[in-house]
């Protein structure tokens, strides 16, 4: 509605309400996101109602805290732009009203600055399936300008929150969560690595106060981009809060006449960090992530790296095939060392032709040995990066990015994915190897960080991979960077499985996939079974906790099959059939994260779509304090109705579980009351392994 002190805007997608509004042509600001409000609350006298008091010491009038905050409007805080005109001189816009585009679910606003002949848009949609808001503002100028920071449309961060919470890591330790109290100021996080990074994941909750995975009010944030991106949280003087993401700084290196923020998502929830969680795994699976074949069930997935790096021998990777798919493996993934003369990381990026010495017939006699076995084919590939010792480089040294005498990373430099001809070079190598072969899956690696942030080269990159997708449709990729040095949604609009760390140790992996699953969906979150004695931690685990932990996302084993011995065999296999005889309604799951009465234990509910099954995995990550096991409750299920619960691995209690717990017998029935009140009680059980339960409502 539109009177002539406010104009006002309001969204809805049946869990939340988000209220925009302006005083008369300025930008608008939040004035309420939460709660589904009743659809005749009258938005003039919300916005007058958030309109706060002016007292000693201040402005006549508190500045608004636009979707872009405007420094020339006095603004105490960061504001949303920072831009300069083509020869240097700072600009300072202010932006008046023009127009509005709008329907059910979206809303465009346009704003113009006639002084600088600038223009402002700001774009929202709402989904009422996913409950996922997404927003992404546009600057538009009449002659090339100079941007150092644009905002995706900034929104309010809650006043009764204590808290907030981003992701951090490292390689092999992803996915890392830090709690950092609100106080005057802000938490300032750039990434300026030019990709997504281990350091960096571009993601916020905010929880408000009380509020638990299951339980209270939450806000999330997610920005899809994956060149780095750079986040404010910041309390002003006057106690207001601004979340702001964008680009990193300073990354559009060049002048241009239009620039675009990257999707910044957004959710509210009213059951914890759960709801936001849920909202961004089915956006994500739903919405953007595209399936060559979204009606093929999730393949168990075998990848060789950690059985023979790049030592490649025909009949030895027969052997491994055979064993994999005596295994229940259902796709082979030939990684690093098939090409040029690659022996080791110091040679042949780039040079994509298949190595004669190892592959004297070409790929073909190890492809039809693994279609013989009834597995797919996927191969390794990483495209935009090349070595110093490469033919590639010895023709083309002008089309390394960065100075010539850059520090390396991983004995790499990375190829400059902005210039036409590059990216012209690598899809031609590629597409001769995609063309010739059955090649249904791509392992895309990016093993280094960039010498410098540019948003070009980020560009460069997507646009190489969508020429591909649009010429192999049928290929899936997955994103792997050193692990999960680029998982985010904008790599995932193109790719459709991430690989979440170079670590397969299975206690590190429980702690980062039930982190990740606060974004991410088991169908896109590789989690494979390795070795004995995990080739990055040094820890030697259980076969049975491994399997179990590799179970809860899309499974797949990545060890040399040749190790196992009888009893670790049928354990994987058991594993594996019960994860295949699951996995259609598993990969459309929502992941519940549980909240443990034990800190040692970490615990996940897996729930069906349709609420009628669920399976909760409850894994012990160290020694706890006390000595019975504490029971675990679960959550989202129907208070009045009658579940079975059976422990299906009830068999792997040791000796030293003596007792009589009644799912340690038999299968149990009770009431979803009881499970998300009282909740479980659990058999012991040593450190570093799972109970796995199965639910059923009757």
């Amino acid at each position: 509605m539109i009177d002539e002190t406010f104009q006002a805007w309001r969204l809805d997608d049946g869990r939340q309400t988000l209220v925009l509004a302006a005083r008369r042509t300025r930008l608008p600001e939040v004035v309420y996101w939460g709660v589904p409000l009743p659809m005749d609350d009258d938005l003039t006298v919300l916005a007058e109602a958030q309109l706060i008091d002016v007292t000693g010491g201040m402005l006549d009038e508190n500045p608004d805290l636009s979707i872009c905050p405007e420094a020339v409007r006095t603004f105490p805080g960061q504001p949303g732009l920072i831009l300069r005109d083509n020869d240097g001189t700072p600009l300072l816009p202010k932006f008046c009203f023009e127009s509005e585009e709008r329907d059910d679910t979206s809303l465009a606003l346009h704003y113009t600055d006639d002084a600088s002949n600038l223009r402002y848009s700001a774009y929202f949609s709402t989904d009422t399936h996913t409950r996922v808001i997404t927003t992404r503002a546009v600057l538009e100028a009449d002659r090339p300008v100079h941007l150092h920071w644009l905002a995706a449309p900034v929104l309010p961060a809650p006043q009764l929150s204590d808290e907030m919470i981003d992701v951090a890591g490292r390689w092999c330790g992803e996915f890392q969560l830090n709690r950092t109290a609100w106080s005057a100021g802000m938490r300032y996080r750039e990434n300026r690595t030019g990709r997504t990074g281990h350091e960096h994941f571009p993601g916020l909750i905010v929880p408000c106060r009380g509020a638990t995975n299951t339980q209270g009010q939450a806000y999330a944030f997610h920005y899809g981009w994956s060149g780095g991106h750079k986040m404010i949280a910041e309390e002003l003087p006057d106690g207001r809060r601004q979340i702001q993401f964008g680009h990193a700084a300073r990354m559009e290196t060049k002048a241009a006449t239009r620039f675009e923020t990257s999707p910044l998502y957004v959710t509210f929830s009213i059951d914890g960090s759960n709801g936001c969680a849920v909202a961004f795994q089915r956006h994500l699976r739903d919405r953007v992530v595209k399936m060559p074949n979204p009606d093929r069930p999730r393949p168990v997935h075998y990848n060789c790296w950690e059985a023979v790096y790049f030592d490649h021998k025909l009949p030895i990777l027969k052997d491994i095939a055979d064993r994999a798919a005596n295994l229940g493996a259902e796709r082979f993934v030939l990684d690093d060392g098939w090409f040029g003369q690659r022996d080791d990381d110091t040679t042949s990026l780039s040079d994509w032709e298949v190595d004669p010495r190892k592959y004297p017939d070409g790929l073909g006699p190890l492809i039809s040995h693994v279609h013989g076995l009834g597995m797919s084919f996927g191969i390794w590939f990483e495209p935009e990066m090349i070595n110093p010792d490469s033919d590639l480089h010895r023709a083309h040294p002008d089309w390394a990015l960065g100075s010539e005498d850059q520090t390396l990373g991983r004995q790499q430099k990375a190829l400059n994915m902005a210039l036409p001809e590059v990216r012209d070079f690598i899809y031609d190598r590629m597409s001769a190897i995609l063309s010739a072969h059955e090649i249904d899956y791509i392992k895309w690696d990016h093993n280094r960080v960039l010498p410098a942030p540019d948003a070009a080269q980020t560009r460069g990159s997507y646009a190489l991979i969508d020429r591909l997708r649009a010429d192999f449709p049928h290929v899936e990729i997955e994103s792997c960077a050193s692990g999960g040095g680029r998982i985010d949604f904008g790599i995932l609009s193109r790719t459709q499985r991430v690989w979440l760390s170079d670590s397969n140790d299975a206690l590190e992996r429980l702690k980062m996939q039930h982190n990740a699953a606060l974004f991410l969906p088991a169908a896109v979150t590789g989690s494979h079974v390795g070795p004995r004695k995990c080739h990055t931690s040094g820890r030697i685990l259980d076969m049975s906790f491994r399997a179990w932990v590799a179970a809860q996302r899309h499974l797949g084993f990545e060890m040399d099959p040749r190790e196992l011995t009888p009893e670790e065999e049928t354990v994987l296999q058991e594993v594996t059939q019960w994860w295949k005889f699951n996995r259609d309604w598993m990969m459309r799951a929502d992941i519940l994260r549980l909240d443990a009465a034990d800190p040692s234990i970490i615990a996940e509910q897996q729930m069906a779509e349709d609420g009628s099954r669920f399976v909760a995995f409850v894994g012990r990550a160290g020694t706890s304090a006390q000595i019975a096991p504490r029971p675990i409750r679960l959550t989202r299920l129907q208070p009045d109705a009658k579940y079975e619960i059976t422990l299906v691995n009830r068999n792997s209690a040791s000796t030293l579980s003596r007792g009589t717990p009644a799912l340690k017998e038999q299968p149990i029935t009770v009431s979803g009351a009881y499970l998300m009140n009282q909740g479980l009680t659990l058999p012991w059980s040593f450190p570093e392994s799972m109970w796995v339960l199965e639910g059923r409502r009757l």
